[in-house]
């Protein structure tokens, strides 16, 4: 913002003599803050990042150790046009196509294997953008995490939805796996804010672990989509949708209990009187 300064002129005395209206405007104008002596200057984006800090990262996923290796390696061997934001593009658009995938399987079966390929496209992206950017060196930790976890987010939204679209899961089943993944992220995204650690993993589980899981499902469910262990006979993606609540329940209170109490910890109470 650019500021204009204003040079008061001093009125002469052979024109008028500056009155009590005139002394109370020239304090007034007199006591406006100089732009270009104000401590409050305008920040740039560097001083405002001074004070920011990337929280530690958390990542003890069962395959944590390969699949780091394997980042490195194919991030140090792509082109050098290819970004970041490419590959955040193309996770999310992967996500968007596996959910029409599966809403795709209410008519042609087989779209239940072709969501696979959309979902090894979005372990390309969606992991690999992050290890680029630490690679070339021109990590944007602010920006890459609002962004890529919004798309996390609009992502599990197409995925579930096309699921519910499918056929293979009931709507209630859907609704309720969404909804527990949204309160799973809400937690993890706080205790980033307050605890200042950002955990990619929960009980040797990480998104890249939940991707196999689920190819592993959806090709179960295209040869065999109800459970016949059960006298209803009820689908697989439904059981596998209530299996799936329980145990992000569990890990969300786990968590809840154990962010309080270190939060607390930090924060005793120091109350007057």
């Amino acid at each position: 913002m650019t500021f204009l300064a204003c040079r008061n002129m001093a009125p002469e005395r052979r024109l008028y003599e500056p009155n009590k209206e005139d002394n109370r405007m020239s304090n007034v104008t007199t006591s406006l803050p100089n732009p270009q002596s104000s401590p409050r200057k305008r920040e740039s984006i560097p001083q405002i990042l001074q004070g920011f800090r990337d929280a530690a990262r958390v990542q003890q996923s069962l395959l944590a150790t390969v699949e780091k290796r394997c980042l490195v390696w194919l991030a140090r061997r792509l082109p050098a046009w290819v970004k970041p934001d490419h590959l955040t593009a193309l996770g999310f658009v992967s996500m968007i196509l596996a959910g029409a995938s599966y809403a795709l399987a209410c008519l042609w079966a087989p779209s239940l294997l072709v969501v696979n390929i959309w979902l090894a496209v979005n372990w390309f992206g969606d992991s690999l953008d992050g290890t680029l950017a630490r690679e070339r060196q021109c990590q944007r930790p602010r920006y890459g995490f609002y962004v890529d976890h919004m798309v996390d987010s609009l992502g599990a939204l197409f995925v579930i939805a096309g699921l519910g679209f499918s056929g293979y899961m009931n709507w209630w089943a859907a609704a309720g796996l969404l909804l527990s993944f949204y309160l799973l992220s809400i937690n993890a995204y706080l205790a980033t804010y307050a605890l200042g650690t950002f955990r990619l993993s929960y009980w040797k589980f990480s998104p890249t672990e939940i991707r196999i899981l689920l190819a592993l499902g959806n090709t179960v469910a295209f040869f065999r989509p109800t459970v016949r262990l059960f006298p209803t006979h009820p689908r697989f993606f439904d059981v596998s949708g209530v299996v799936a609540i329980a145990a992000m329940g569990a890990v969300l209170a786990v968590s809840v209990v154990h962010n309080t109490i270190a939060l607390y910890r930090l924060e005793r109470p120091e109350c007057a009187g």
